[in-house]
């Protein structure tokens, strides 16, 4: 929702389909009552940080103006299907936007992403507390990747994967998972995420073990990197002293997974436009 449609929404002030909550440290349980009564009726919008008078006093109004200037994707997908289909969907959507890492286990190219995503994927579908109404949530923004889905916990807090003992939330379905090849073995899939995390971001994930488990990816070196090319690019640069300058040496995922999606966004532009593939291409910002 833009800016504009916000603020036009809390100066309507609430109504059927549209309700106000303080929630100025943590969002507190009458949000998710809210959230539940517009499910069983024709959806509507929860506006957090505004008091029932329509005063925003949550955030600062300055604050507020920043959500139209963050750089994520504008598109959605709402999932209602079985939980095999509902996998594969995740899975499309993450590999629709998110870029593969080249990565080696020995003499085997291996998807970090889909290493990382799949563990993330069905932990919101076989862990998830169905008998909650609290609607599972997987967003992809500009640096990270957060989840949210109804849990009950055994246990409360961040995860620790050197202290984590593992215990099966819907054990008949992470049993059916792990047979068509969509799980690993129980407890394996936390150690594996911190592992594949670091590697394709440099940080390491967050996992939030509590009414509604919450976990988080960081993307900083994607956005790390595409602000090194950006900067670097000032001075128009061919393909080979960029891979060089970010101590990368896979020419064709660099172009593929790195080049490319930045010459599709406008980001850089070439310096001989008529001759994509000329041996003299330059790029600059």
């Amino acid at each position: 929702m833009i800016m504009k449609n916000i603020k036009k929404n809390i100066s309507n002030g609430e109504g059927i389909t549209v309700e106000f909550k303080k929630s100025r440290g943590k969002v507190t349980a009458d949000v998710y009552q809210s959230i539940c009564a517009f499910l069983n009726r024709n959806g509507g919008q929860v506006i957090l940080g505004v008091e029932d008078d329509g005063a925003i006093t949550g955030i600062k109004e300055d604050a507020l103006l920043r959500v139209d200037n963050v750089d994520r994707y504008n598109d959605r997908d709402d999932i209602r299907t079985n939980l095999i289909e509902s996998y594969d969907r995740l899975m499309g959507f993450v590999a629709k936007h998110l870029p593969d890492k080249f990565y080696l286990i020995g003499d085997q190219r291996v998807s970090l992403r889909d290493k990382i995503f799949r563990e993330v994927a069905t932990n919101c579908l076989i862990h998830r507390e169905f008998l909650n109404p609290f609607p599972a949530k997987f967003v992809i923004e500009k640096d990270r990747v957060y989840t949210e889905n109804a849990n009950k916990p055994h246990g409360h807090g961040l995860i620790d994967p050197t202290g984590f003992t593992p215990f099966p939330k819907n054990p008949v379905i992470a049993r059916v998972f792990k047979k068509i090849g969509r799980a690993d073995e129980l407890g394996s899939g936390v150690k594996n995420l911190f592992t594949f995390t670091k590697e394709y971001s440099g940080a390491l994930p967050q996992l939030v073990e509590d009414d509604i488990f919450r976990a988080v990816i960081p993307l900083t070196e994607q956005v790390n990197r595409r602000k090194k090319i950006i900067n670097f690019c000032k001075t128009p640069r061919s393909t080979s002293e960029i891979m060089t300058h970010l101590g990368l040496k896979h020419r064709e995922h660099f172009r593929s997974k790195i080049l490319q999606p930045l010459l599709d966004e406008g980001i850089l532009n070439l310096t001989i436009p008529d001759i994509p593939k000329s041996p003299k291409q330059k790029y600059y910002s």
